[in-house]
C-alpha cells in the first residue's frame, strides 16, 4: 500500500474514531485490501454543492467524521459570514444512513451555538430550499444523493437565499472545511437545545405556494378525474406530491403502490432515476393497466420529474428533459399572458444546454430568456440578482429539473409534477393530449431535437484523455461538422463568442466553466462538457427543421435523428 494511504488508515485506527469505524477497518485490511486503499487514497471532496460519495470508513467515503468535519468547516464561515444569532435548516431523503447523517449534522452546527430546524422525518430537497427562507436562515443543508444507486449519499450545502452555494461562498466554505483536520477539530456534541423538530407548519406553507402556482384552477376542477398515475420511486415524493394533486383539486390519482414506500435499497430499481426507462417500468406497467392519462416519476430527493405520455398512435412514451421543459415552459407563459397575468418584466431561465426551442417561444411571446451554465444555483444566483428589476416565472434545465414560481430556489418535482398535471388537465379540456400539444409547438416555432453522449474514460488516463479531448477543439476546431460550417465557437472557459466568419470576438457574460459549443451554419448545436467530479464528458446535440403540419412529423423526425448520427459519427464519438 501507498505510504501516504497507510499512513491515513493508521491514523483512523489510532486517532480518536469509535471501535465500530476501527473494527470495520481491520476487517477491510484482512478481507478487502483493494476496497481499503480506495476508501483511503483522498479526502471525499466538499466540492462547490457539498459532498456526494459511497458510504463506509475512509477518508474517500461518506460516514460520521467526513460529515462531521464538512458540518464544523460550514459552522465556522456562517459564524464569520453573519453576526447575531445563526440558523439553519436541515432534511434528509429516503436513503440509508440518511437520518443518522442528518442527526450528526444537527449535533454538530448545534454544538457550534447554530439554531438548527431539524425536519421530522424525511423531506423533498425543494422543500428544505423553502423552510431556509421561511424560516429567515442563513444556510441549510439536505443530505442527499439524487438519483445515484443505493450506495451513495450525499451533502448539499445552502446559502440564506435558499440555493446552493455559489461564488464566493462556494470556495470559501471549501477552504473552512479543509482547515478541519481531525474529528478532534469537531464539536460533535453539547448544543442538542438549539435544536428545533419541524414538520407540519412547513409542510402547509410549502403546499399553499404550490398552489398559488396554479394558472387555470378552474380547469383543474373540471377536469378533476385526469387519470395520473404517480411513483416517487422509493424516495421523499410520497410526503408531498398526492396531498399537493388533492390540492390542486385532482381526484384520480394512482400511486405505483410497489415503489410507495421509502426505502434507501431501492428495491425495485436498479438506478432510482426517472431518467431512465427501467425506473419509470412499473409506473408504466400501471398507466397502462388503468389506460391512464398521464404517469410521472420523481427521484428520491424529489427534485426531478419524468414523465410518460401516449402518441399519436396510442403508444406510451417518456418525452425527454427537454420536451417536457419546452412542454412546461410554454404552457406557463401563453397561459400567464392568456389570463392576463403576464408582466412586461416577466423573465425565465435554462442552462446553455437546454433546447434553444425555449428561446424561440420566449422571444415570441415578448418574454425575456436567460442562459445560465449548467446548475440550478445560477438560476437561483440570477433570480436574486434580478428580483428588484425582473419577475422570474419559471426555469429548467434538461436534466429533468424544473422551478416555476421564485419562492423554492432549487428544482422543484412537486410543483412541477402539479403544473404539468394541470397542462394535461388544460389539454384533455382543449379535447387535445400533451403530444398533440408538443407537435402543435413544433409546427409554430420549429422542431427541435436533442440527444445526449455520455462518454466515460476510466481512471487517471481518461481523466488525461477528456483534457487532451478538450484541449484539441479548442486549438484546432473543426470548420465543418456532419457536412456544415463551423459558424459560432462559444467557449465559456476562455468567456468568449467567436464568429468564425468575421474573425469577431465578443465577452461572454458568464463565469468559467470548461464548456464548449460549436454552432453550425444549418442551425444544429453540439455542446462538450467534460464532469468536474468524474472522468466523464457529456456532449449535447440539437437539431432542428421547420415542421409544416403533424402529418410530416415521422418523416422530420427521422431526417433529424439522421442528422445526430451524422454529427456523431464525423466527431468519432462512437
Amino acid at each position: 500500500m501507498d505510504t501516504n494511504i497507510q499512513n491515513k488508515v493508521d491514523q483512523w485506527l489510532n486517532g480518536n474514531y469509535d471501535a465500530e469505524t476501527v473494527a470495520a477497518i481491520k476487517k477491510l485490511q484482512e478481507t478487502n485490501p483493494d476496497e481499503l486503499t480506495d476508501a483511503f487514497y483522498r479526502n471525499l471532496e466538499f466540492g462547490t454543492g457539498g459532498l456526494r460519495g459511497l458510504m463506509g470508513v475512509g477518508t474517500n467515503r461518506m460516514n460520521k467524521y467526513t460529515v462531521g468535519i464538512a458540518t464544523q468547516g460550514f459552522a465556522n464561515y456562517l459564524k464569520k459570514a453573519f453576526t447575531g444569532e445563526i440558523k439553519v435548516a436541515l432534511a434528509h431523503d429516503s436513503r440509508n444512513n440518511a437520518r443518522f447523517f442528518a442527526e450528526t449534522v444537527a449535533n454538530v452546527f448545534a454544538a457550534n451555538g447554530i439554531k438548527v430546524f431539524l425536519f421530522e422525518s424525511l423531506r423533498p430537497t425543494p422543500e428544505l430550499s423553502f423552510a431556509i427562507r421561511y424560516l429567515g436562515c442563513n444556510g441549510g443543508v439536505v443530505l442527499t444523493a439524487s438519483h445515484n444507486p443505493k450506495e451513495y449519499s450525499g451533502y448539499k450545502a445552502y446559502w440564506n437565499d435558499g440555493a446552493q452555494l455559489v461564488p464566493p461562498h462556494d470556495s470559501n466554505v471549501i477552504r473552512e472545511v479543509e482547515n478541519i483536520l481531525t474529528p478532534n477539530d469537531v464539536k460533535w456534541s453539547g448544543g442538542e437545545a438549539n435544536i428545533t423538530i419541524i414538520g407540519q407548519e412547513i409542510d402547509e406553507a410549502y403546499r399553499k405556494e404550490v398552489f398559488n402556482l396554479s394558472i387555470n384552477p378552474e380547469i383543474n376542477k373540471k377536469q378533476h378525474d385526469l387519470k395520473i398515475v404517480y411513483t416517487p420511486i422509493h424516495g421523499t415524493g410520497i410526503t408531498q406530491v398526492p396531498a399537493v394533486l388533492q390540492l390542486f383539486g385532482f381526484t384520480n390519482v394512482n400511486i405505483v403502490e410497489e415503489q410507495a414506500t421509502p426505502d434507501g435499497n431501492f428495491p425495485t430499481v436498479v438506478y432510482p432515476n426517472p431518467e431512465e426507462s427501467e425506473a419509470m417500468s412499473l409506473g408504466l406497467k400501471k398507466a397502462k393497466e388503468l389506460d391512464a392519462d398521464i404517469l410521472l416519476g420523481t427521484d428520491p430527493d424529489a427534485d426531478r420529474v419524468g414523465i410518460a405520455i401516449k402518441d399519436l398512435k396510442g403508444n406510451w412514451i417518456l418525452p425527454n428533459g427537454n420536451q417536457t421543459g419546452v412542454l412546461l415552459f410554454n404552457y406557463v407563459v401563453e397561459q400567464r399572458k392568456a389570463k392576463g397575468l403576464s408582466k412586461p418584466n416577466d423573465f425565465i431561465a435554462k442552462t446553455v444546454v437546454t433546447s434553444d426551442l425555449i428561446d424561440v417561444f420566449a422571444a415570441k411571446n415578448n418574454t425575456t430568456c436567460y442562459n445560465v451554465l449548467t446548475g440550478f444555483k445560477w438560476i437561483a444566483e440570477l433570480i436574486h440578482n434580478k428580483e428588484s428589476q425582473e419577475n422570474f416565472i419559471c426555469g429548467g434545465e434538461e436534466s429533468y429539473g424544473y422551478m416555476i414560481g421564485n419562492k423554492v430556489r432549487d428544482k422543484d418535482a412537486v410543483s412541477a409534477v402539479a403544473m404539468i398535471c394541470e397542462m394535461a388537465a388544460f389539454a384533455r379540456n382543449e379535447g387535445r393530449s400533451l403530444f398533440e400539444q408538443l407537435i402543435d409547438i413544433y409546427i409554430r416555432y420549429g422542431y427541435y431535437k436533442e440527444d445526449l453522449l455520455s462518454i466515460t474514460k476510466k481512471g487517471m488516463k481518461g481523466a488525461e484523455e477528456i483534457a487532451e479531448m478538450m484541449r484539441g477543439y479548442r486549438e484546432n476546431p473543426p470548420a465543418t461538422i456532419n457536412g456544415s460550417q463551423v459558424v459560432t465557437i462559444y467557449d465559456y472557459q476562455l468567456q468568449q463568442i467567436k464568429d468564425l466568419k468575421t474573425g469577431n470576438i465578443k465577452a461572454l457574460d458568464l463565469p468559467k466553466s470548461n464548456v464548449l459549443q460549436f454552432v453550425l451554419e444549418d442551425g444544429s448545436k453540439i455542446s462538450a462538457r467534460p464532469s468536474g467530479t468524474e472522468p466523464k464528458i457529456k456532449f449535447y446535440f440539437s437539431v432542428n427543421a421547420p415542421l409544416a403540419s403533424v402529418n410530416d412529423y415521422d418523416k422530420v423526425t427521422a431526417e433529424l435523428d439522421k442528422k445526430i448520427s451524422g454529427i456523431i459519427e464525423d466527431m468519432k464519438l462512437k
